[in-house]
């Protein structure tokens, strides 16, 4: 994640008029924004698209928002925001105690819910960089130290490969997206295309893989982006 004001919302809310007003002012302040007017939807997204902050109504017409978020916790750690009724206060801690990050309340305004937004952002940063190490394979990383170590020689990371294989690690084992990379590392704005992207993942493969043409750490998912995996299987 670059910058202050960055990265990408899953936002899932079933009133249309609400959730077009909230896309466009978090587009507006920088962020990419998908959106669902479902929990079945935003569970479907989440996996197929994983978020840096999740904003959350607990009134879904298919299922009870607290199921939602009961399901998303058991997928990964993302920060979950709840968007809550007034009045709910039941509702929030039950919210609160499922594992929901925070929340704010129906109608919320844009600077408060901005605000917010980045304190999410932060406590998640926090909680990934206090990770001594990360280990996949012969692969290990410091990212409070910005250093990496395959089979214990340490490689040189220019920044941009350092930050693509960060977001890699910080979803590992699920599919990063073409567009995930570009807002991580060039910020959501930039005219960055799928070729540039390619580049850079081959760079970062030639340095963390044994075989950079035949990549068992870097993955490739068609049509979608890059996953990496959080065990290397043996070759054979």
């Amino acid at each position: 994640m670059s910058g202050g004001v960055s990265g990408h919302i899953l936002l899932v809310e079933d009133d249309d008029a609400l959730r077009r007003t909230l896309a466009a002012a978090l587009g507006a302040a920088g962020y990419v924004v998908s959106t669902a007017g479902s929990g079945s939807e935003a569970l479907r997204l989440a996996g197929e698209e994983p978020a840096d902050v999740i904003l959350l109504d607990l009134g879904l017409p298919d299922m009870d928002g607290k199921e939602v978020l009961r399901t998303l916790r058991r997928l990964s750690e993302t920060p979950v925001i709840i968007l809550s009724a007034r009045g709910l206060e039941a509702e929030k801690i039950a919210a609160l105690d499922l594992g929901a990050d925070d929340y704010v309340e129906k109608p919320v305004g844009v600077g408060e819910l901005l605000a917010r937004l980045r304190a999410a952002q932060r406590g998640l940063e926090r909680r990934f960089n206090q990770q001594t190490t990360f280990v996949a394979g012969p692969l290990r990383v410091s990212f409070a130290e910005r250093r990496v170590w395959v089979l214990e020689e340490e490689m040189r990371m220019t920044p941009r490969e350092f930050e693509l294989l960060r977001i890699l690690a910080r979803h590992v084992g699920r599919p990063v997206t073409h567009r995930q990379i570009k807002t991580a590392i060039w910020g959501g704005e930039a005219e960055t295309d799928a070729q540039t992207i390619r580049v850079l993942v081959a760079q970062l493969r030639l340095k963390v893989e044994e075989n950079p043409s035949s990549p068992r750490l870097i993955l490739t998912e068609p049509g979608v982006g890059y996953r990496l995996v959080a065990e290397v299987s043996a070759a054979g």
